[in-house]
């Protein structure tokens, strides 16, 4: 276990974390990002992640959780001024009692496996990162395989994202792409390699109904921006596209919530099939 450091003032080091909060670049640049929450780390430790620093309050007395986590985890460890972690942790109540600071994983979509069952998730050019982490979570409960994110989008990796991903960040592959093409030679040899996977774009006028799509076949969701939908090139390589009934005066659901729906959909067709 290494030597405890501390720190009590907004030295660099201080401020070098607290850029990765608002500052994607800087974040990018040192390959890090920021985690708070007992569940988050907790799943972020047992999955194996690489955990760099973990910064805890010096001036209180630590929970049965976060002295096994420092006596276990082999990282840096850094006791903080209360005041100065609770602004890491962006909180104006009280300080968090763990602040872990985590790299990111290569944007690899080989991190994503596709077996013969595969439901993935693709979100193009997300403005949110709210709706990031929402997405995250709701295809980590409902059994997907990963997120694929594409195109110019809000960060994965953004607070907002990891908090509101409650977790599942850390427990579902989630790869940032920069167009299409990576994603689409992906997808041809997963299909060289026997898994079919086929195209499904969300759409307010789809081809038919998601309730009368075959869902049990090896999907990849294809999910649009808030406000524009999917791009041009996407609903052209989409196989089919499908849409989810609308009554009352919306016309459209949150991307998050849309996904979510279908996800639904997906796993009750493929619990009736395997009975």
């Amino acid at each position: 276990m290494a030597g405890v450091q501390r720190i009590s003032s907004r030295n660099a080091r201080f401020q070098q974390w607290q850029a990765l909060l608002g500052n994607r670049k800087k974040r990018t640049r040192a390959g890090e990002f920021l985690a708070l929450g007992v569940r988050p780390i907790s799943i972020a430790v047992e999955r194996g992640w690489d955990v760099r620093a973990l910064l805890y309050d010096g001036e209180r007395e630590l929970s049965k959780w976060a002295r096994e986590l420092l006596r276990t985890v082999r990282s840096e460890q850094i006791a903080m001024a209360p005041e100065l972690l609770r602004e890491l942790g962006e909180k104006n109540e009280s300080a968090p009692e763990i602040v872990a600071v985590v790299a990111m994983p290569a944007d690899d979509l080989g991190r994503i496996e596709a077996p013969e069952d595969f439901l993935g998730v693709l979100f193009d050019r997300p403005t949110s990162p709210g709706n990031i982490g929402s997405m995250l979570r709701s295809a980590d409960a409902l059994g997907a395989h990963g997120l694929i994110v594409t195109g110019h989008a809000a960060d994965v990796y953004d607070p907002k994202s990891v908090r509101s991903s409650t977790g599942s960040l850390f427990s579902l592959p989630a790869v940032r792409v920069p167009s299409p093409a990576e994603v689409m030679e992906w997808v041809e040899a997963r299909r060289a390699d026997g898994v079919p996977i086929v195209l499904v774009g969300t759409d307010e006028v789809g081809d038919c109904e998601v309730f009368d799509f075959d869902l049990t076949q090896p999907v990849l969701l294809l999910v649009g921006n808030e406000t524009a939908g999917l791009s041009s090139t996407w609903r052209e390589l989409c196989d089919r596209t499908v849409s989810i009934p609308m009554a009352g005066a919306a016309s459209s659901l949150n991307a998050a919530n849309a996904a979510t729906a279908i996800l639904c959909e997906a796993v009750r067709q493929r619990r009736t099939a395997g009975r």
